[in-house]
């Protein structure tokens, strides 16, 4: 495993960084679906060679005389748990998804057990911080940069504090460089950035919009650096924007795609479909290196109510759409299955679309409650959570609630029939055709 080694000084120790993440799902019929359909398959290759911008972020601000260590293992098993008991760290640092919170949780239990002191953080601890601290030696609310120095100062000391909670949200000018060489030689088909933190709009469904704290955006002088930190790792790199909503902000976008073009990266990233009616985004968006955007475009069940500010007859939404894609910048769909309204028709209504929608590529999750949402805390004031499906099967791919006009069992087989339709090898070859065609004219028009 990578380390960077500093130097020994007065107070250190060594910090190991393990970040579970990876494509996850509950049911096995998924699990196939999603390792063997074209295009699927492909995302979730991607999502999970993701480094993790988090861990990498705080160990690109632990201090001089601390060592770093970091790993993102598939899976935990007890190989790693040995390896990190060899390495005697002064502390191991976990981070976990919803969905990999329960294995972040025996994975902390396995080293206490060896005498190994562990801190978990992230978007579940945060949400959930008593739970978390039945697992771990301390938890780490919101922003980690605000609370790391003191985390690290009190395990040198052997005193930690069982939560660790800022007293105010980070300051993104403050943002220190991730340390990405400690990814070591392992090819990365994407590497990490972040422009900005939150989301303006805070969907009900959304956790990221609001647990972290407030939106703030991240000077362009510190997107600079970072970027040119990634292209030191290679030359011309692929880099996804760890955004929840690019190019929607007080900032100026074209001091934004001006910093992006000048750095020479391509890059994917996720906004929502009214950059498609902002001339001064769409004329330099390709020639920024923009591969491919992300817009949710979310349900076509007839009572969902989760697009709020962006809501807007849906043949509006297809035409900002086109404007993306004949801008050189292929498209992503994104749609939401279970809805509160959605029934038979409406699940096919989404297969029927999504199948002949001129769109480069779709992406089909389900509605799920994550904790720390108000779709959450609704469901389970409804008493609608369902009791015998824990956080590993929050993975966006499998039903977690009871649906209000179809049974568990029939959304499950909806979704997993509209999974099957929508990724079968004649519409996922003439998405590719698209997104070919997209992208030949982006070469004509640079």
């Amino acid at each position: 495993m990578p380390h960077s080694r500093a130097g020994q000084a007065s107070g250190g120790g060594h910090v190991a960084l393990v970040a579970l993440s990876g494509f996850r799902a509950r049911e096995a019929e998924m699990l196939e679906l999603g390792m063997t359909l074209p295009g699927l398959h492909d995302r979730a290759q991607a999502l999970a060679a993701l480094p993790s911008l988090g861990v990498l972020t705080l160990a690109g601000m632990t201090p001089p005389g601390w060592t770093v260590s970091y790993r993102d293992p598939a899976r935990v098993d007890d190989a790693l748990v040995a390896s990190l008991v060899a390495e005697r760290p002064t502390i191991v640092g976990v981070s976990a998804l919803t969905a990999s919170i329960e294995e972040a949780y025996s994975f902390c239990d396995s080293l206490r057990r060896e005498g190994v002191r562990t801190v978990i953080g992230g978007l579940h601890a945060t949400a959930c911080p008593d739970e978390a601290a039945r697992h771990a030696d301390a938890v780490v609310i919101g922003d980690g940069e605000s609370t790391w120095h003191d985390v690290l100062a009190d395990a040198a000391a052997g005193d930690l504090r069982r939560v660790y909670r800022p007293s105010q949200a980070f300051d993104l000018a403050r943002a220190p460089l991730p340390r990405f060489v400690l990814l070591g030689d392992r090819e990365r088909p994407r590497f990490t950035v972040q422009t900005a933190r939150g989301c303006p709009l805070a969907c009900d469904f959304c956790g990221a919009s609001r647990l972290l704290g407030p939106y703030r955006e991240k000077p362009v002088e510190r997107i600079e650096a970072e970027l040119d930190a990634v292209r030191a790792m290679r030359r011309r790199p692929i880099v996804e924007l760890a955004d929840d909503n690019s190019f929607l902000s007080r900032r100026s976008a074209p001091d934004l795609l001006g910093v992006l073009e000048r750095s020479g990266v391509r890059y994917f990233t996720e906004s929502d479909w009214r950059i498609g009616e902002r001339p001064e985004v769409l004329e330099r968006l390709a020639a920024s290196g923009c591969v491919q955007v992300l817009v949710g475009m979310e349900s076509f069940a007839p009572g969902y109510a989760g697009m709020g500010a962006k809501a807007a007859p849906r043949q509006r939404v297809m035409d900002a759409a086109a404007r993306i894609q004949e801008a050189g910048v292929a498209v992503i769909g994104c749609f939401i299955v279970g809805g509160d309204g959605e029934d038979h028709e409406s699940i096919q209504a989404l297969i029927d679309f999504a199948i002949d929608a001129p769109l480069a590529d779709v992406q089909l999750t389900l509605r799920t409650p994550f904790p720390g949402t108000a779709l959450h805390r609704r469901l389970a004031s409804q008493g609608r959570l369902l009791p015998d499906r824990g956080w590993s099967a929050y993975t966006l791919f499998d039903t977690t609630f009871v649906p209000d006009r179809l049974s568990v069992e029939q959304l499950d087989q909806g979704f997993h029939h509209a999974v099957r339709c929508v990724f079968a090898e004649g519409p996922a070859a003439r998405r590719a055709a698209i997104r070919h065609e997209i992208w030949e004219r982006r070469c004509r028009m640079t």
